[in-house]
């Protein structure tokens, strides 16, 4: 209830020397009280004066305040829904990009196919021709088969005794009646190639029998006719031969000399 009029009309007062505390002592003590309490209510209006207007304009930043803190809640609200938001379109976004470097890696990989088809099949394509002509060749000896069976098969049985000489006679011979009979061969038809194959000659040569046809074709009757094998070989070369192929295999050798041969005449 102080107003500033009340304050005004008090000034005098407080301005003189003698309205102090200690002069009212002397006078009154009850009344000392009521100077100083008079003293005290004019400052506390002077700084009152000075507080209220900030406790109001506290109060209106506090309503600011308030109102900033709803918004800021407001807002990180809808930050939190956004941020959610972008979380789900980062995951889908992710998912997406995992599955284009998928399909990428996948398209690589079917170029790098394609490039390797690309290859192979340029270079088959140069085998073409070679296929053709093999192609045609397996279906001549098939339909040869039965006549170079004949031959090979006659050659075993009969042409052993012979020399070359007298073994292409004999070719020269079937292939005629053949002729007479319409039974299909190969005209170039290669005996030693068609009974054995090259590793063997080569392993046969290592073991001391010569390289010429004759031989290799006497080889070829060694093991490959049904019936035992009778070696007319005054060099040796023969006996060499098979004393060395059939070392592992316990060979025994002996002669009609021997002693268990003699106690039989």
């Amino acid at each position: 209830s102080i107003t500033e009029e009340t304050v005004e009309l008090l000034e005098p007062y407080l301005d003189m020397e003698d309205y102090n505390l200690e002069t009212a002592k002397k006078v009154c003590g009850n009344v000392a009280g009521l100077c100083s309490w008079t003293q005290a209510m004019v400052y506390f209006y002077g700084i009152n004066k000075e507080v209220l207007p900030l406790k109001a304009n506290l109060a209106l930043q506090e309503g600011r305040l308030a109102a900033a803190q709803m918004e800021l809640n407001s807002a990180q609200n809808q930050l939190d829904e956004k941020q959610k938001e972008l979380d789900e379109v980062q995951a889908m976004y992710d998912a997406a990009m995992k599955e284009k470097q998928a399909l990428l890696d996948d398209a690589e990989a079917c170029r790098r196919k394609m490039n390797n088809a690309t290859a192979l099949i340029e270079g088959l394509g140069g085998e073409k021709l070679r296929w053709t002509a093999s192609s045609k060749n397996f279906q001549n000896q098939i339909i040869n088969l039965v006549g170079n069976v004949l031959l090979a098969t006659g050659f075993l049985s009969y042409s052993g005794p012979f020399n070359q000489e007298y073994r292409n006679l004999l070719l020269q011979l079937w292939k005629k009646e053949m002729d007479n009979s319409k039974i299909p061969y190969s005209k170039n038809l290669n005996l030693i190639g068609m009974l054995v194959d090259n590793a063997t000659v080569g392993e046969w040569n290592l073991q001391g029998l010569p390289n010429d046809d004759l031989s290799i074709q006497n080889g070829i009757i060694v093991t490959k006719a049904s019936r035992y094998p009778l070696l007319i070989d005054p060099q040796g070369q023969g006996k060499i031969w098979i004393k060395n192929k059939e070392k592992n295999n316990g060979l025994q050798v002996t002669a009609m000399n021997h002693k268990f041969f003699r106690s039989h005449i």
